[in-house]
């Protein structure tokens, strides 16, 4: 029996899979799909913005340089300077295919951030994601298996059972990370509720007979939308049809063609489709992020427009929230509702993302009334604090938790905070347990932090800008728990992290060590 069973091999299952693995549990993900990656993933229509907060993510596990190379984005994203003011965003994104002017953007306008070596994003294709996940999931010991296709799943008090053909794969909790399209979702009885589509999407590569007709870029038009890619013959159209595309096959040349014309207003030929594949902008989110020992995380628990690219983002975001808080509930560590707090965080967060989804095909729909409020739309992004405003959210600068404290820096992802040694934050984060960095100069909290010496690394010194904190104490997930001021309470970081990280123990398990008993796992509804 392993602790977790994932059901999903793509960038989401894979990086739960990763933080998993870090908290020292046993791990089994199984994918359907027998190969890594798809061409479509692997070609320039597969490619995705990685928000700033996702980027952080992989630079706080050690993982960003090698994702860099894998994705072959180091000369296209500059990062922050080390010293001085933040630099200004280089890539701004877009809102319904009205791109963001990066020069309007007032980077000292954005929460608590700090200069540092992370970028500010960085496109990358999927498959590069999953390349990158994949091999630090093996080196920490996860165990994947491919062409498996679930069919069945039980559970009980003592633990969950997914079924495949003729095999049972046994575990003592089971997460879905499937997608959309969720088998796990279904077979675990999450309801499911939303709003239906209002178009379909198409994305192909295919031979243009006449591609001097499209203009390469975003094109948002009086029939829908169509982004012509720099690379030749890479297309994606936005068809407001209701959604009534039949996408159990894929779209003929003809289809394709069609389509085309019409978003586009032009009488474009397609000679040969190479690849095709079609979406919609259904939105829709389950009620509950778990029952009893099965939980979702990514598109299995929510599902919109790729619009922005958001689905990919929020998706690590779950992995990463959940992750520490499962892995310490194996481990037996954790504090009574820890795991409940994962959905308590999170499904607001997926929330708010289906609505800017539904926000931009709202406007983007082919009728006076949308289009009146398009040029409303326009004007303000072209403006300073409308610039500032959409970036904020398509870098998830604006996700805040709300953990009781009206400390600004709590519940926000931690600012990279660099010590006068050269070292900063993000370095300290690669074995995924909490932080608490002590700026104090008498080391006020060095006793208490020794009492969660095997789930909190403790850290003394001089930060180059601490914000005006003494200290913060910083969750396996980079999520500020608990700020101080410049005499750091010693009884209000006790409190948080017993919250957090469960009693003290000072001679406590370490990561990687052997777990807990079942008995100390925690089921509810």
């Amino acid at each position: 029996m392993h602790d977790v069973l994932i059901v999903g091999a793509g960038p989401v299952g894979l990086a739960l899979a990763c933080e998993l693995g870090l908290a020292g549990c046993s791990v089994l993900v199984l994918e359907r799909e027998p190969d890594l990656g798809s061409p479509l993933r692997a070609a320039p229509l597969g490619r995705r913005g990685l928000s700033a907060a996702s980027v952080e993510t992989f630079y706080r596990r050690g993982m960003l340089e090698r994702l860099l190379t894998e994705s072959g984005a180091q000369e296209m994203f500059g990062a922050a300077p080390e010293a001085g003011a933040p630099s200004r965003p280089r890539l701004g994104g877009h809102f319904a295919g009205m791109m963001l002017d990066g020069d309007r953007i007032d980077a000292a306008a954005l929460p608590f951030r700090l200069p540092g070596p992370v970028l500010e994003s960085v496109a990358t294709d999927l498959k590069a994601v999953e390349t990158v996940l994949s091999e630090q999931a093996s080196k920490l010991g996860v165990e994947i298996r491919r062409g498996v296709t679930v069919s069945a799943v039980s559970q009980n008090a003592e633990g969950v059972v997914a079924r495949a053909g003729a095999n049972a794969y046994e575990a003592r909790w089971l997460v879905g990370c499937d997608g959309g399209r969720s088998t796990v979702r279904g077979l675990a009885g999450f309801e499911f509720v939303g709003t239906e589509p209002q178009l379909t999407g198409y994305t192909m590569l295919a031979t243009l007979t006449d591609p001097e007709k499209v203009s390469p870029g975003f094109h948002l038009t009086r029939t829908g939308m169509y982004i012509r890619m720099p690379a030749a013959g890479y297309v994606a159209m936005m068809d407001f049809d209701g959604g009534a595309f039949d996408r159990s096959r894929p779209p003929t040349r003809d289809h394709l063609q069609a389509v085309l014309r019409r978003v586009s207003g032009t009488d474009v030929s397609i000679g040969e489709v190479h690849l095709a594949s079609s979406f919609t902008d259904r939105a829709m989110q389950t009620t509950a992020y778990r029952r009893g020992r099965v939980l979702l995380a990514g598109d299995a628990a929510h599902i919109h427009s790729p619009l922005g690219g958001q689905g990919l983002n929020t998706g690590i975001g779950d992995a990463v929230n959940l992750g520490w808080k499962l892995g310490a509930t194996v481990r037996g560590h954790a504090p009574d509702g820890l795991l409940d707090t994962y959905a308590d965080e999170r499904h607001p967060i997926g929330a708010a993302v289906l609505d800017w989804s539904r926000a931009q095909v709202a406007i983007m729909r082919p009728d006076p009334y949308a289009q009146a409020i398009q040029a409303v739309v326009r004007d303000l992004i072209a403006t300073r604090d409308g610039a500032t405003y959409v970036f904020e959210k398509l870098s998830g600068a604006w996700i805040r938790y709300d953990l009781g404290s009206e400390h600004p820096l709590v519940g926000r992802s931690a600012p990279d905070f660099g010590l006068a040694d050269g070292t900063r934050l993000g370095d300290l984060m690669e074995d995924g347990r909490g932080i608490v960095l002590d700026f104090s100069t008498d080391g006020r909290l060095r006793t208490s932090a020794t009492a969660w010496e095997s789930r909190i690394r403790y850290v003394a010194g001089v930060a180059g800008n601490d914000l005006g904190a003494g200290a913060v104490l910083v969750r396996p997930d980079g999520v500020v728990a608990w700020a101080g001021d410049r005499h750091p309470d010693r009884a209000a970081f006790e409190q948080a992290a017993t919250r957090w990280f469960g009693a003290p123990a000072t001679a406590g398990l370490h990561p990687g060590s052997a777990p807990s008993s079942a008995a100390s796992d925690r089921v509810g509804a």
